[in-house]
C-alpha cells in the first residue's frame, strides 16, 4: 500500500478512499482573522441551549459596565459636596451609594464569570463529543492521510482556544467597548472642550498599534511554529524510544530537542518584548492625557469655571478610558487564534465519511460467509493502482491463505471486505450482496480482523475481551479465553480477569496479547475472519500455542490468512499467491510447492532464512 502522504492530490483528484484529506501542513503556522463570521455563525448552534445563561451574562456585563463608569462620577459628587460645605447627610448618602456601587460591581462581575464559564464549558463538551463521534465515522483513508497528532490537536488544543474565547473573549470585548462608550459620554457631559484635549493623544495610540500589530503577528507566528517543532520532536522521541536507545541516539536527540527548545525560548522572549511594549506605552499616554487634564483643567478650576470634583473625576476617567484599550490590544491575538481554531474544527466536521451507507443499504443478516472478488481494481492515489482485476471466489467456511512478496496487495485485498476502502472498479460481495450496499454497522458485526500487533486498550482484561460484545456473560468471557489457551496466564495475573492492563497491554508479552485478541475475536463470534500476519511477531514456541488457538478460532468461519511465514499456510484449504496486485497462483500448499512457481520460491527463501538463523 503506498503512503498516502507521499503525494497530495487536490480534493477533486483524490479517489474516494482518500477523499477528505486535509491540507494541514501549514495551518498550525497561521493566525486567523480577528473576526470570522462563518465560525461565529456555526458556533451559534452550540450556543442555543444556553440562551438564558448568555442573557444573564450579558445583563451582568451591562451592570458591570454601568457601575464601572459610575464610580468616578460618584467620587466627583462626593468631592464637590465636601468642598461646597454641603450637609453631612448628602455626603453620607453619596458614600453609601459609592459602597453600594462597588458591591454591585463585584456581584455583577461574579455572575458574569460564572455564567460565561458555564456556557464555555458546556459548548466545549458538546463540541468535543461531536468531534469524537464524527471522527469515529470517518474512513480509514482519512486517518491514513492525516497525522494522529494533528487530529488530536483539533479535539484538544483548538477547542481550548474556542473555550477561552467563549468564556471571556466575546463578552469582554463587548464590555470593554461599552465601557469606552460610557466613559466618552461621561467626559463629554462633564466638559466637552477638556474631553477633546484629553482625546488628542488617541492618534499617537493608533499609529503605535498599527506598527505593533505588524511585528507582533510575525512574533506570535514564530512562537506557534517553535512550539510545534518542540511537540513534534517530543512525540517522535517518546514513540520511538526503543529505536533511540537501541541505536544510542540519546545524545544527538537531546541536542536536537534542546535546539528546538532554545528556538522556542527565543521566540517567546521576542514575543514577550513586543507584548511588553504595550502596557508602558499606554501608561505613557495615560500620563500625558492626565497631564493635559491637570494643566488645562487646573486653570479652569483656578478660574472658577470647573469644580475640583469634576477635575478629579476627569483624571479617573482618563484611566478608565485607556484600560479597555489596553485590554482589547492584548486580546487581539487571542481572537486570531480562536478564529483559526474554529476554521480547523469545522473543516473536520465538514468532512463526509467516504464509506458511508448508500441510500439503498440493507442489513447483513445471518450470512453464510461466501465472499467473492469480481474483477477488483483498487487505487489509493490517482494513477497508482495496487490491485489489477482480482477475481476470487471463497466458499462459506473456507480457509484461504493470501501470500506473496511485500507490496503484493494482500492486506489491500482483505481490507476491501470490511469496507475499510472501496474498490475503484469491480465489486466485493458477501453472499452475493455488494458490500457497498450493506449497512456498515451490520457488516462489521460479522467481520473481524486480527492484526500482527494486537491493540489492547487501557482497562481490565475482562473489559478488553468484551470489547466487541458488551452483553457477553462472565461465563462466556472465560469460555472464550479457555478455548484459545489464554485462561491460565490470565488467572496467573494478580486479579485474574479483573487485572488492569497497561497502555496497549504492555504488561503482557506479545504472545499473551495475541491470545487475548484471539479470545476477544472468538467472543465477538464473526462469520468472516481476517488474520493479518497474526503469528509474524512471535517466537516458534509461542507460535505453536497460537496455532492451536487459531484452529479453535477458525472453526466454522470463512477465513483469510495473510502470512509471510508460509508454514502457517499448511492448514489452509487453499493458498492464493499475489504478486504486484494480481493473482498469479492458486491451490493447496502441497500442490503449489510441487508446481515450483513463486510460492515454492518464497517457501524456499523462508526455509533458508530460518536455517541461517539457527545456531551452528
Amino acid at each position: 500500500m503506498p503512503d498516502p502522504l507521499s503525494a497530495r492530490p487536490t480534493q477533486e483528484q483524490r479517489p474516494q478512499a482518500l477523499r477528505g484529506v486535509l491540507d494541514w501542513e501549514f495551518e498550525d503556522e497561521e493566525l486567523g482573522r480577528v473576526y470570522d463570521h462563518q465560525v461565529v455563525a456555526r458556533l451559534a448552534r452550540f450556543l442555543s441551549p444556553y440562551k438564558a445563561r448568555i442573557a444573564l451574562g450579558l445583563v451582568a456585563m451591562l451592570l458591570l459596565t454601568i457601575t464601572t463608569v459610575a464610580s468616578p462620577w460618584l467620587i466627583r459628587l462626593a468631592i464637590d459636596s465636601f468642598f461646597a460645605g454641603g450637609d453631612q447627610s448628602r455626603l453620607n448618602l453619596i458614600i453609601i451609594l459609592f459602597f453600594a456601587n462597588g458591591a454591585l460591581n463585584w456581584f455583577a462581575q461574579w455572575i458574569e464569570m460564572v455564567s460565561m464559564t458555564r456556557v464555555g464549558e458546556g459548548v466545549m463538551l458538546a463540541l468535543r463529543v461531536t468531534l469524537f463521534q464524527h471522527l469515529q465515522q470517518l474512513s480509514l483513508g482519512f486517518f491514513d492521510a492525516n497525522e494522529s497528532g494533528r487530529i488530536m490537536s483539533r479535539v484538544q488544543n483548538d477547542t481550548n482556544q474556542l473555550e477561552e474565547l467563549l468564556e471571556s473573549g466575546f463578552i469582554n470585548v463587548v464590555a470593554e467597548l461599552l465601557t469606552l462608550v460610557g466613559v466618552l459620554v461621561a467626559v463629554f457631559t462633564l466638559d466637552a472642550r477638556l474631553a477633546l484635549i484629553t482625546m488628542s493623544v488617541i492618534p499617537l495610540l493608533l499609529v503605535f498599534l498599527l506598527v505593533w500589530q505588524r511585528y507582533s503577528r510575525a512574533a506570535f507566528l514564530r512562537v506557534r511554529m517553535a512550539i510545534s517543532a518542540v511537540n513534534g520532536s517530543l512525540q517522535e522521541n517518546i514513540s520511538g524510544v526503543r529505536v533511540v536507545q537501541a541505536l544510542s541516539r540519546e545524545g544527538v536527540n537531546f541536542s536536537n530537542f534542546r535546539r528546538h527548545n532554545q528556538e522556542h525560548l527565543a521566540a517567546n522572549l521576542q514575543a514577550s518584548r513586543l507584548s511588553g511594549l504595550v502596557p508602558p506605552y499606554v501608561e505613557l499616554l495615560v500620563a500625558l492625557a492626565t497631564a493635559f487634564v491637570i494643566i488645562f483643567g487646573g486653570r479652569q478650576v483656578l478660574a472658577g469655571a470647573l469644580s475640583v470634583g469634576t477635575l478629579v473625576g476627569f483624571a479617573l476617567y482618563v484611566q478608565r478610558f485607556f484600560d479597555p484599550i489596553r485590554n482589547l490590544t492584548m486580546q487581539y491575538t487571542q481572537f486570531q487564534k480562536a478564529m483559526a481554531a474554529g476554521v480547523r474544527i469545522f473543516e473536520v466536521l465538514d468532512m463526509k465519511p467516504a464509506m458511508g451507507d448508500a441510500p439503498d443499504a440493507v442489513e447483513l443478516r445471518s450470512p453464510r460467509g461466501a465472499v467473492s472478488f469480481d474483477q477488483v481494481y483498487l487505487s489509493y492515489l490517482p494513477g497508482v493502482e495496487v490491485l489489477h482485476g482480482v477475481t476470487l471466489e471463497v466458499r462459506p467456511g473456507e480457509k484461504v491463505a493470501l501470500v506473496g512478496p511485500t507490496g503484493a496487495g494482500k492486506s489491500s485485498l482483505a481490507s476491501l471486505i470490511p469496507r475499510f476502502y472501496d474498490v475503484t472498479a469491480g465489486a466485493v460481495r458477501i453472499d452475493g450482496q455488494d458490500v457497498r450496499h450493506l449497512k456498515r454497522d451490520s457488516l462489521m458485526q460479522h467481520v473481524a480482523l486480527v492484526l500482527q500487533h494486537p491493540f489492547l486498550f487501557s482497562g481490565t482484561v475482562k473489559e478488553n475481551l468484551r470489547y466487541g460484545r458488551l452483553d457477553a456473560s462472565d461465563a462466556e468471557v472465560v469460555a472464550s479465553a479457555q478455548a484459545v489457551g489464554a485462561h491460565d496466564f490470565i488467572m496467573a495475573l494478580e486479579r485474574g480477569y479483573d487485572s488492569e492492563l497497561a497502555e496497549r497491554g504492555s504488561n503482557l508479552s506479545q504472545g499473551q496479547r495475541q491470545l487475548v485478541s484471539f479470545a476477544r475475536t472468538l467472543l465477538a463470534n464473526p462469520t468472516i475472519l481476517i488474520l493479518d500476519e497474526a503469528t509474524a511477531s512471535v517466537d516458534t514456541e509461542t507460535e505453536e500455542v497460537i496455532q492451536r488457538a487459531l484452529r479453535q478460532l477458525l472453526v466454522g468461519r470463512t477465513a483469510f490468512i495473510i502470512a509471510h511465514r508460509l508454514s502457517t499456510t499448511r492448514d489452509a484449504d487453499r493458498v492464493v499467491v499475489l504478486d504486484q496486485g494480481r493473482v498469479v497462483e492458486e491451490g493447496t500448499h502441497e500442490v503449489l510447492l510441487a508446481r515450483g512457481g513463486l510460492f515454492a520460491r518464497l517457501h524456499r527463501a523462508t526455509y533458508d532464512a530460518y536455517q541461517a538463523a539457527q545456531p551452528a
